[in-house]
């Protein structure tokens, strides 16, 4: 089932996520909407807050050259935590729930994740590129925090000047 999701100013993203205890059918079902969700608005990623559900879940989905993406390319990720992260990259992010905004993030260039699956067993995986950062990105929804919060003093200024004047647009 696809699922609404919030949309900056909404509070509920500042939410920090509680741990997931319970590896059950309702997780399974949260991840499976979330999944649908993610790939029915075009996204790479999406936390379980950014639905309203606020627990350290998210997926990530990545595209191949053609810009398709494929099931088995599907990453489910429970209570993920960074063990270790390297190097400095700076990348054009997007989000979900900052629809059509787009500006240049530094993140680490490498990370190494611990996480679980659906089913709570333990992984573990070290990335770089385009997965490190959607990790990195996913991640800070989970601790409440989105992508635009890194934008330098002028770049968040102007930001919100131009985003309240579209939501007024749109009213």
């Amino acid at each position: 089932m696809k699922l609404p999701i919030l949309v900056y100013p909404d509070s509920r993203l500042k939410q920090p996520s509680r741990p997931v205890t319970d590896f059950d059918e309702s997780l399974h079902r949260l991840l499976d909407d979330m999944n649908e969700t993610m790939m029915a608005s075009n996204g790479i990623g999406l936390a379980a807050i950014q639905v309203g559900v606020p627990l350290r879940a998210l997926l990530i989905n990545l595209p191949d050259e053609e810009g398709n993406q494929y099931p088995e390319n599907l990453i489910e990720v429970i209570n993920p935590v960074i063990l270790e992260k390297r190097g400095s990259v700076t990348y054009t992010e997007g989000c979900l729930s900052v629809p059509e905004y787009y500006d240049d993030i530094e993140r680490a260039e490498w990370v190494r994740v611990e996480f679980y699956t659906r089913e709570g067993e333990r992984r573990e995986i070290e990335t770089d590129g385009l997965l490190a950062i959607a990790f990195q990105h996913e991640m800070d929804h989970l601790d409440g925090h989105l992508f635009i919060e890194k934008l330098s003093f002028l770049k968040r200024k102007k930001f919100e000047k131009e985003w309240k004047k579209k939501l007024k647009e749109k009213k």
